[in-house]
């Protein structure tokens, strides 16, 4: 029985594969499209091992869209960093209501929050602003959940191009479904079902992130301008 094989029926030490059985599964959900890969996922590995995140920023309504429909009763992790927008905040309530999300919000602890608020992090070290905000809560939980589902797109940033559809990411296997999605592909489904945008996207916006690190523009030129970060470091 091959490794990958073993993992599928007994799925309980997916952050202790090798590169081979990484390899293994990327060939295997290769020749998949986005929604049939979600619904292998979910009868290869054990559905209460699955972690979704999902920020609601511009087009998430395409991914919580299909995630809905596969598993109604996903938990879907909302990282609430406490700078987020108004318009985010109304945009996961809308789309709670919309496609009946069962939704947990994540945050840093309070104290580290108010320290980063207070030392205005974002300005003077935005990777460490992300760490406290972002990264700790998600490494928080990471240990319950054996694979980790995101709705990266390989078009989005240099970094995201170089992604699979399988990786091991900081001890969790993470799960890139949409990484080879094209923005066509994916507008082209948003009109078909007439999924609502983030409400700051007819405003300009492109890439949603906090308040103080989000200003208008094309793709994420719009996130951290001036800065050569390009990622909140989840994804690193």
């Amino acid at each position: 029985m091959s490794e990958v094989a073993s993992v599928v029926q007994s799925p309980s030490n997916t952050a202790g594969l090798s590169a081979q059985a990484i390899s293994e599964l990327n060939e295997r959900y290769r020749p998949l499209n986005f929604e049939v890969r979600l619904h292998k996922l979910y009868t290869d590995f054990k559905p209460e091992k699955i972690m979704v995140t999902s920020s609601f920023a511009a087009t998430s309504a395409y991914f919580l869209h299909i995630i809905s429909r596969i598993r109604p009763e996903q938990i879907i992790f909302f990282i609430n960093t406490g700078f987020h927008f108004p318009e985010t905040l109304m945009y996961r309530d809308y789309l709670i209501k919309l496609y009946h999300l069962r939704v947990e919000d994540l945050k840093a602890d309070d104290y580290q929050h108010q320290y980063s608020e207070k030392e205005k992090l974002y300005e003077t070290d935005p990777d460490f602003c992300c760490t406290i905000n972002k990264i700790n809560p998600l490494e928080a939980i990471k240990p319950n959940y054996d694979i980790w589902v995101s709705s990266l797109m390989n078009w989005q940033t240099d970094h995201r191009a170089g992604l699979d559809i399988f990786e091991e990411r900081r001890g969790i296997i993470k799960f890139n479904p949409m990484i080879d999605v094209t923005r066509e592909e994916r507008d082209a489904y948003i009109r078909e079902h007439d999924l609502p945008f983030h409400p700051l996207v007819e405003g300009g916006y492109s890439s949603i992130g906090c308040t103080h690190c989000t200003v208008k523009g094309e793709g994420r030129s719009g996130r951290w301008m001036g800065k050569p970060k390009t990622e909140c470091g989840l994804h690193l």
